[in-house]
């Protein structure tokens, strides 16, 4: 009989939460689950199945994980930032 309430919605909601309370109070005091996040995946699951949009940023969030980053994306042409000294330098597009 307990199975059958955490097959309903609000069932789910309550199976999640101590889940969570598991994950982030009881596991990291035992020295174990340190890095877990089994209670975020599954609230982001369960937002997915209520809100259509949702599934979408989830799926882009993957996406954006595996695409991978150069020194100079983003940056206008020509020209360079150093962040470390404080310092831009801009060089003129010639136009001939």
């Amino acid at each position: 009989m307990e199975f059958v309430v955490f097959m309903t919605l609000p069932g789910l909601v309550i199976l999640l939460i101590a889940v969570a309370f598991v994950d982030r109070v009881l596991l990291p005091r035992l020295g174990r689950g340190r890095d877990s996040r089994v209670a975020a995946t599954g609230f982001e699951m369960l937002h997915a199945s209520l809100l259509p949009g949702k599934e979408h940023e989830l799926k882009q969030r993957q996406t954006t994980t595996l695409m991978r980053e150069e020194e100079g994306d983003g940056a206008p042409p020509h020209s360079t930032v150093d962040l470390k000294r404080g310092t831009a330098v801009i060089r003129p597009n010639d136009l001939s």
